[in-house]
């Protein structure tokens, strides 16, 4: 789409014309792909004590103590053999007496619904886990398996085994063929004495439930439960608690308007842009949105099919991640998605990423003026 001119016919009120994201095709070398496997900008600064926990829901509480337990537990010198030790001290930290044989699971599996700050508090177990930035990973799951694409497992594997912790956010598996890579990989890791900390909206023994039923997948699926302890945290959404209703969508000249009067903006039509995300790997979609201050999109429109939902669902998450408030005219979010994909084995991610965007909206509110 060009920015240059629209069919509102609004003209460039700001010394310069919105970018387009469907004008970017961006290319990530591997060592990127390395390096920024860190909390994102959103989670830079969180802690455990920047947490609030809900006071009806106890889960919580004790996941911030359970956790930070944990991550003072991982100050050790790291070997293959601390591996071996049982759960790298969370069966201390649970009340039970370490197990003298590898015995247990050797990560924590932060299980809960969308919006409970799961994501919060495995950035917080990063920072507090005393150990160099370059000894512990943080990454989505779509980013640990693009990792191994680009490095090779075994490479892979040789980059991460000299790390004390490994955190996997939004773990969830959308192709059985994952399940083989990220079981395989994870077991490799464990042996390696690294510890593993995922999140997801899905207990572990049930990822795929509902998509997938196949007498392999289930068994690869037991195998990497196997590797993770579940801490249930229960909860509403906080990004909506107490907060006014997200704003209604707003007209296409008020967000082009907008889009020429924020410098950084980025102005696109929404079927153009799923459109584009069809072209661009989604390990891309961090990429895509370098130096992006603002996302504004006209004629938002319910997404067509399967595919194209889960690809917004990766831009919605790396949106919110980067703190980019997004401006729309057309359909409300929380209609982006059909009842059918709602009711259906994806449903956790839509539910996620409409909730992302519309806390994303209610951000952008400042960008149009009375």
């Amino acid at each position: 789409m060009s920015t240059s001119t629209t069919a509102s016919g609004i003209g460039p009120t700001a010394d310069a014309t919105p970018s387009s994201l469907c004008a970017r095709e961006p290319r990530v070398p591997a060592d990127r792909l390395v390096a920024e496997m860190v909390p994102p900008p959103r989670f830079d600064s969180v802690r455990f004590d920047t947490y609030i926990p809900d006071p009806n829901q106890p889960s919580q509480t004790d996941a911030v103590r359970v956790l930070a337990d944990f991550a003072a537990g991982l100050g050790g010198t790291h070997s293959a053999a601390s591996g071996k030790r049982g759960f790298l001290g969370l069966g201390s930290v649970l009340g039970k007496k370490p197990s003298k044989a590898p015995a247990g699971p050797r990560g924590v599996y932060l299980d809960g619904g969308y919006g409970v700050g799961k994501t919060h508090l495995l950035a917080s177990l990063w920072h507090a886990t005393p150990a160099e930035p370059s000894l512990k990973a943080f990454g989505t799951f779509v980013e640990l398996t693009n990792l191994v694409g680009a490095l090779g497992f075994q490479q892979t594997v040789q980059t991460l085994s000299g790390h004390r912790l490994l955190c996997i956010d939004e773990f969830e598996l959308d192709d059985p063929g994952d399940t083989v890579l990220v079981s395989s990989l994870l077991g490799r890791l464990v042996e390696a004495g690294v510890a593993l900390a995922a999140t997801s909206n899905t207990l572990p023994g049930k990822l795929g439930e509902g998509r997938f039923a196949s007498v392999d997948f289930l068994r690869e699926i037991q195998g990497l439960s196997a590797h993770f302890r579940s801490l249930r945290i229960d909860g509403d959404d906080y990004r909506h608690r107490g907060l006014p209703e997200a704003p209604a969508p707003y007209s296409d000249e008020q967000v082009t308007k907008a889009a020429y009067a924020t410098p950084g903006a980025s102005l696109d039509d929404f079927p153009h842009l799923l459109d584009h995300l069809a072209r661009v790997h989604p390990s891309r979609y961090g990429a895509l949105t370098d130096g992006i201050e603002a996302v504004c999109l006209t004629d938002v429109q319910p997404v067509p099919d399967q595919s194209t939902a889960l690809r917004l669902v990766v831009l919605a998450d790396r949106l919110y991640d980067r703190e980019v408030p997004v401006l729309a005219s057309g359909m409300p979010f929380d209609r982006l998605f059909s009842e059918e994909m709602l009711n259906g084995g994806y449903r956790k991610k839509y539910f996620r990423a409409i909730s992302r965007l519309t806390a994303l909206a209610r951000d952008a509110k400042g960008l149009v003026q009375d």
